[in-house]
């Protein structure tokens, strides 16, 4: 495990949703690196005390919380109750998300539907309205939601996924302009494929649907990269150190695509056996 150190965001509070694995550990390392006090929060309780146990091992302030972003209430309750602990939120970076199963939309199921856009963009929804009011109130902050290139040059048969990420694009630059009164900002970041527990489990759906080997598919990936390789969650990290950083303050409402020059996937696939 690597962090970078310096002091770009010494003293800072900074929330990450899906902290304990994947995009979302890899910011909140990053942030604890730059001097943020990082709270870790995630329905995978155990494994998100362990990260942040193991940030405080490196000299890191770190610490951890349970928190189910789809739960409305728990969400306003988790927010209330850690500006009133900590007095203040400086950031909070929504990195809490699932994907789909991988299938195309006239199959699509009412509950994978439901089960995707909940966690990434009613979750996201959920936990910027909590934080938003805590920000207003203080008069500043800052607020970073991963989406994705799907978001923006949506791939075929991931159709849910892929409108959650373009409303989670379409949420922070409305809030990019309800919160800019208040000193607040709202940015989002679009990340291409970095090879994460998160991944894994969908290039497996994929490699089935195209019927090619795993290998085969991380070359495919890879070579579609301008600059030739998978990404790693330490280049999602800096993208949104970048956007946390005070000195970017005139920053808000942009959408940061982190994808190495790659655009999107736009493969048709062809007809399905019947």
């Amino acid at each position: 495990m690597s962090t970078t150190t310096d002091d770009t965001l010494s003293g800072l509070v900074a929330v990450i949703t899906g902290g304990a694995q994947g995009l979302g550990l890899g910011i909140a390392r990053h942030l604890a690196g730059q001097g943020s006090s990082v709270i870790l929060a995630d329905v995978q309780e155990e494994k998100a005390q362990q990260e942040a146990s193991a940030l405080r091992e490196l000299s890191k302030i770190a610490d951890s919380a349970y928190l189910d972003v789809t739960d409305s209430s728990g969400v306003s309750k988790f927010f209330q109750s850690l500006a009133r602990d900590r007095g203040r939120l400086d950031i909070l970076v929504n990195s809490a998300g699932l994907g789909q199963q991988v299938g195309p939309a006239v199959e699509l199921s009412d509950d994978e539907w439901s089960r995707v856009l909940d966690v990434n963009l009613t979750g996201t929804f959920y936990c910027c309205r909590a934080a938003g009011l805590t920000m207003e109130t203080q008069e500043a902050g800052c607020i970073v939601n991963v989406a994705s290139i799907n978001g923006q040059n949506p791939a075929a048969l991931v159709a849910a996924y892929n409108a959650a990420k373009a409303g989670v694009i379409s949420l922070t630059k409305t809030l990019a302009l309800e919160l800019a009164a208040y000193g607040v900002r709202v940015n989002a970041i679009s990340p291409g494929p970095v090879y994460t527990e998160f991944n894994q489990k969908t290039m497996a759906q994929r490699c089935k649907t195209l019927n090619i080997t795993e290998p085969e598919m991380i070359e495919r990936v890879r070579s579609a990269v301008p600059l030739g390789r998978w990404g790693e969650p330490e280049d999602i990290a800096r993208g949104v150190a970048f956007l946390c950083n005070p000195a970017n303050s005139w920053v808000t409402g942009e959408v940061l695509r982190i994808s190495g020059g790659l655009e999107g996937v736009s493969a048709t696939p062809a007809k399905r056996k019947k």
